[in-house]
């Protein structure tokens, strides 16, 4: 297999995410994500992945789309560009289909995408059947799928070792996504989509989104009770996604939004549904602590930085030191076999200022000290 490296950026993936939208799909939610103040990052995610790369491979040559769609950014990271497709203006998600059959076609041994869930649907219908493997660079809002790196920076580093190692270990990932409109009413399991071949190293390369069992239902309760009967009145609290999180507004008797980020302060709701911008309000107003609530994603082992994009490192900044409380289930947390709780805000400062010990409450007076790195 030829050691190219094809890239294709999909320049609106993640924009939905810090506007508390639940993703980025259709021009509608995109429009009223930049109307919350919302940015795009996807280019500086992909620069950050091939920074990584060129200082690998110096000078390597990358097959891309152009503008936008990787142009840009092969030479913001200072490589050098081949492109191979011209999208047409706007983009869509066929385009990156489009772009991703050009880049098989020219050559691509390996096709780096930037994006979340849609555009690995998008990617894996065009290498179907062709053999290529994919990487993700991790730049959505859900990241439910097994086929990306857990950091723009690990996805360069893979990228770079496949270049040079051609024993580099292959795996078989699922593509996974979910319909955002229902995702928006509530809740909703990911559909299987596609298997994908992903180049595979443990503690780079992420694993696919576990559902909470059923039957952890008592422990997810009593987790959520530790938490609710240890909060201050006087603390305001920002209230992440997840079940155990959902499991918190119940206790607590306020209302909450299915996978969104809620505001809590005294036992009472204070802001629900709340984007970046207007938990950064909330904060700026409020003279006394604050604290984030966050729950482990299983399988994954994410805090931050896979649907909770509203908890920014602007917003973890705002809360000032130890800005952290994990809450999580004692076999969520055993189910990640000794790998690290991870954290992905974007500002590389802040994630290894998170980095080290954290205690995560696991139920009604109990609760275990576990590590967490930067990714």
């Amino acid at each position: 297999m030829d050691r190219v490296i094809g890239l294709l950026i999909n320049p609106i993936a993640g924009i939905g995410g810090p506007a508390g939208l639940k993703g980025s799909d259709g021009a509608a939610v995109q429009a009223a994500a930049l109307t919350r103040g919302a940015t795009a990052r996807a280019q500086e995610r992909a620069v950050r992945a091939l920074r990584v790369l060129a200082h690998e491979h110096p000078g390597t040559t990358i097959l891309t789309a152009a503008g936008a769609m990787g142009a840009d950014a092969v030479a913001e990271a200072g490589l050098v560009a081949r492109v191979v497709h011209t999208p047409e203006a706007p983009t869509r998600g066929c385009d990156s289909t489009r772009a991703a059959a050009a880049l098989v076609e020219s050559g691509a041994g390996l096709l780096l995408f930037v994006g979340g869930d849609g555009t690995a649907r998008d990617v894996a219908a065009a290498v179907a059947g062709t053999g290529v493997p994919i990487l993700g660079v991790p730049a959505g809002v859900k990241m439910y799928s097994g086929c990306f790196a857990v950091s723009p920076a690990a996805a360069g580093a893979l990228a770079a070792r496949w270049i040079s190692d051609t024993a580099l270990p292959l795996a078989e990932r699922e593509v996974l996504d979910v319909d955002e409109q229902q995702l928006r009413e509530g809740p909703v399991d990911p559909t299987l989509y596609a298997l994908v071949t992903v180049p595979f190293v443990v503690g780079r390369t992420q694993s696919r989104k576990s559902a909470t069992a059923a039957s952890e239902a008592g422990a997810v309760g009593a987790a959520a009770r530790g938490v609710v009967e240890a909060m201050d009145p006087e603390t305001l609290y920002i209230l992440g996604p997840g079940g155990t999180c959902r499991e918190i507004a119940r206790q607590l008797a306020v209302e909450n939004t299915p996978l969104g980020v809620d505001v809590v302060l005294g036992g009472h709701l204070v802001r629900l549904d709340a984007s970046e911008r207007e938990l950064l309000a909330l904060l700026e107003g409020h003279a006394g602590t604050a604290k984030a609530i966050v729950t482990v994603i299983g399988g994954q082992g994410f805090l931050l930085g896979r649907g909770n994009q509203q908890i920014s490192a602007g917003v973890l900044r705002a809360l000032g030191p130890n800005p952290l409380l994990v809450v999580a289930t004692e076999d969520k947390i055993t189910a990640l076999t000794g790998q690290p709780l991870l954290v992905d805000t974007g500002d590389g400062e802040l994630d290894r200022s998170l980095a080290g010990y954290i205690r995560v409450t696991t139920g009604v007076q109990s609760a275990l000290v576990y590590r967490v790195a930067a990714c």
